[in-house]
């Protein structure tokens, strides 16, 4: 193969292989990232995040146990809300951000940034996606 058909083929290769997005929000405590052709959010960690569908807007029902699995996106304290991530006040005083309202968590399970374990576990969690 001479150089000019090694060099197109290589260009034509580029343009098919998308590139990772990552925008960040709130001083880059959560990003969205492209994972599997879907915009995720995530983590400061790049880890995913994850909403439930048994929280309501702005409330999170996700305590012991469940939060052991399910460890809620905890806010610094004096955080603000800014666009559309709000917080979540937990019963034991802490805060939480939540994304378009929805409580945002990670998942045990998940290893590695890119891992999306967490979807559809019981039916009930799924990708928090943009």
């Amino acid at each position: 193969m001479h150089l000019p058909s090694l060099l197109a083929g290589a260009t034509a290769l580029a343009m098919l292989v998308t590139p990772t997005f990552a925008a960040e929000y709130l001083d880059g405590a959560v990003k969205s990232v492209d994972i599997d052709g879907k915009m995720v959010l995530t983590g400061s960690n790049d880890m995913t995040l994850y909403i439930f569908d048994k929280d309501t807007a702005g409330v999170t029902n996700c305590y012991d146990t469940c939060a052991e699995k399910w460890p809620p996106l905890f806010a610094d304290e004096g955080a603000e809300p800014e666009g559309d991530f709000t917080l979540v006040d937990r019963t034991d005083g802490t805060q939480m951000w939540a994304y378009k309202g929805m409580p945002l968590y990670f998942w045990v399970e998940d290893m590695a940034p890119g891992d999306i374990t967490g979807d559809g576990v019981g039916g009930v969690w799924h990708l928090a996606l943009e």
